[in-house]
């Protein structure tokens, strides 16, 4: 149950306030309804428990004030500039029938079953938060919108989102998006077969081994006509032989 100890404070300088946090608390205020502001104190080591915790902003919270119970909305945190601890808390008194306005977290489920991000497509979260106007009974304490079976190009609007009939979204006049499942910035290329790839590199192999034996043949021919060439050469080069006279006879 999310409740905190707290104890009124009386404190009316700067140096009480520093006091107050040199002992281990954290100044709050508590504001709303009729009643007038009241001025509380909380253990720092308690509160920051809660605000670790997610939707703090977004929770009920019942604070025990010397032993009377007051139910409240945690609206601002404010943090030291230095130590980035805690060092005062708005609460906004909660009281039936009264509407407030509160932001709600958005929640997503069943990311395993959506056939768009199984294709590589991206969530694209346009509101993380949706501002809702309920009464303090009826806050709730998330939007849940489920991913099964939404694929590419679809799309999360606020009239999908099933809300209390007192519970409504503060934007009005127009059916925001939430969210939506966009393309993959990004296309893989299909791997080419490997069938096709043997095939490519047996026709270049086929082809190599056809333009050598091409070069082979012209090497060959040309080697026959060189020594055809030579012999030719070489028979008008020889000498005409005389005849002796007693051949000449």
């Amino acid at each position: 149950m999310n409740t905190l100890e707290a104890n009124i404070r009386e404190n009316k300088s700067k140096g009480q306030l520093n006091a107050i946090r040199n002992d281990g608390n954290v100044p709050a205020i508590i504001y709303g309804g009729k009643e007038e502001n009241q001025k509380i104190s909380i253990s720092k080591k308690f509160l920051k428990n809660f605000i670790e915790k997610e939707n703090f902003l977004s929770s009920i919270i019942t604070l025990n004030i010397n032993g009377k119970s007051q139910k409240v909305l945690p609206r601002e945190v404010k943090y030291h500039v230095i130590s980035d601890e805690p060092n005062h808390v708005d609460f906004l008194r909660v009281l039936p029938g009264v509407k407030i306005k509160i932001e709600v977290p958005v929640n997503f489920i069943n990311h395993e079953k959506s056939p768009g991000l199984k294709r590589g497509g991206v969530l694209n979260i346009v509101r993380r938060k949706v501002e809702l106007k309920c009464p303090s009974e009826k806050i709730p304490s998330s939007i849940t919108l489920d991913l099964d079976g939404i694929d590419i190009g679809e799309s999360f609007k606020i009239s999908s989102v099933k809300l209390d009939t007192e519970v409504t979204p503060t934007i009005q006049g127009r059916d925001f998006v939430i969210a939506t499942l966009a393309a993959p910035t990004v296309m893989k290329e299909p791997e080419k077969p490997a069938t096709e790839e043997g095939a490519e590199g047996t026709e270049g192999a086929e082809g190599a081994e056809s333009a050598e034996a091409s070069a082979a043949k012209d090497g060959e021919k040309s080697a026959a006509e060189g020594a055809k060439n030579d012999k030719k050469e070489s028979d008008d080069k020889k000498p005409t032989e005389k005849k002796s006279p007693e051949e000449k006879k």
